[in-house]
């Protein structure tokens, strides 16, 4: 599989699809471009370039929010071994491998939070917040949750969501959580029920936790008008049980108030590794997975450009931050609450860039080598403009 051509600027991108190339600009644009509008090694013509141009499609927004992640704890109740949260193995191959410091957010670390970020959004002219609940399992300090939420509608909140396990999701807590601004939750499952449970387990007491997780959305759904983002972990171990998976998803839940997407799970967790090749095999699965989702009725996300992420994209924090539950910085979600991983605290802010230099993790350095980014990234331009094409056949764009 050879990498598609990439149009650099802005993050745009360049995707070949069966009948015409797809333009995908910074700032969420699509176009859909003849083969005459490129040159032979599938570069944009200097006229192409220039229509795009004067139709915004090469301008990148400026953020209009500052998105916040805090974790409200960094305790968990599963014991997942690809977590990147573990320092390490479960030496009795159980469901406890060891994990990072226990801390819990607390209505002092919330004030310094939220004067933290009205700092930083005064700094960079914005005034609208966007909060994601992040953990550990944040449900694990439900009040925290509560608290956080509630306060920061006086410092410009606009929205919020949180990535949660769902296993202590009661109907009366999805409740309380959207009256407070809480608009949708991300919730992972590791393949159909079966492997499933193998994986995603309880950490105290073992056992599968799947049945849980559905029940809890069906009934959280029924309480509240909370959206649900579905993300299906593909590796070497669930992903012959992915296509079994949406068709239970579908049957259990509302389609209509779920987005669906799978992702591959990546070698970040201490002492695991995901063997599944980037193979065109691979690639053609996830299409068929995107086109059953799609038929049910779950909504796909759409492909995008290549834009930086808000908290960990900038080297200064400029337009976001991640905030472990005592109130220590953080560059990204995969640092947060590892020791000697800081970049500052929410009392002191960020660290000279002298000493946070070495320690600033983002998206981007997932996969470290660069043939593995070139192998991901060609893999993804073959999956979205698969995408792509059955959305324009299908009349979806």
């Amino acid at each position: 599989m050879s990498p598609a051509p990439t149009a650099a600027e802005g993050g745009a991108r360049l995707l070949r699809g069966e009948r015409n190339w797809w333009f995908l600009g910074p700032g969420g644009g699509l176009a859909r471009l003849r083969p005459g509008q490129l040159t032979e090694d599938g570069t944009l013509r200097p006229g192409t370039e220039r229509r795009l141009r004067e139709h915004g499609l090469l301008t990148a927004p400026a953020p209009r929010s500052y998105a916040l992640t805090v974790l409200t704890s960094t305790h968990c109740n599963l014991g997942c071994g690809y977590c990147f949260q573990n320092t390490g193995q479960d030496r009795d191959g159980g469901s406890r491998p060891p994990r990072i410091a226990r801390a819990r957010l607390t209505s002092r670390t919330v004030t310094d939070i939220l004067d933290f970020a009205d700092r930083r959004m005064a700094a960079a002219g914005l005034e609208r917040l966007r909060i994601l609940l992040f953990g550990g399992e944040p449900l694990l300090n439900p009040r925290g949750c509560l608290e956080l939420l509630e306060r920061a509608a006086d410092h410009g909140l606009a929205s919020a969501w949180m990535i949660s396990n769902a296993t202590l999701l009661t109907p009366a807590l999805a409740g309380l959580l959207a009256e407070r601004g809480l608009s949708s939750v991300q919730v992972t499952f590791d393949g159909d029920r079966p492997d499933h449970d193998r994986i995603r387990i309880r950490r105290t007491e073992g056992g599968g936790t799947f049945d849980t997780i559905v029940g809890n959305l069906a009934r959280a759904s029924e309480a509240s008008p909370l959206r649900w983002l579905l993300r299906v972990n593909v590796s070497q171990e669930t992903y012959r049980g992915v296509d079994a998976l949406i068709d239970r998803l579908a049957g259990a839940l509302d389609p209509a108030r779920c987005t669906l997407y799978v992702a591959q799970v990546g070698d970040v967790g201490v002492g695991y590794g995901n063997d599944l090749r980037h193979t065109r095999e691979l690639s053609e699965r996830f299409t068929g997975w995107q086109r059953r989702a799609l038929e049910l009725g779950f909504t796909v996300a759409r492909p995008q450009a290549h834009r930086p992420c808000a908290t960990c994209g900038h080297g200064d924090g400029r337009y976001g931050a991640v905030v472990s539950a005592d109130g220590t910085l953080a560059s990204c979600w995969e640092t947060a609450g590892k020791p000697d991983w800081e970049v500052g605290t929410v009392t002191g802010g960020y660290l000279p860039a002298a000493l946070t230099r070495d320690r600033w993790v983002g998206c981007e350095d997932l996969y470290r080598r660069e043939e593995d980014r070139r192998t991901l990234a060609a893999f993804h331009d073959t999956v979205d403009a698969a995408l792509l094409d059955y959305l324009d056949e299908t009349g979806r764009l």
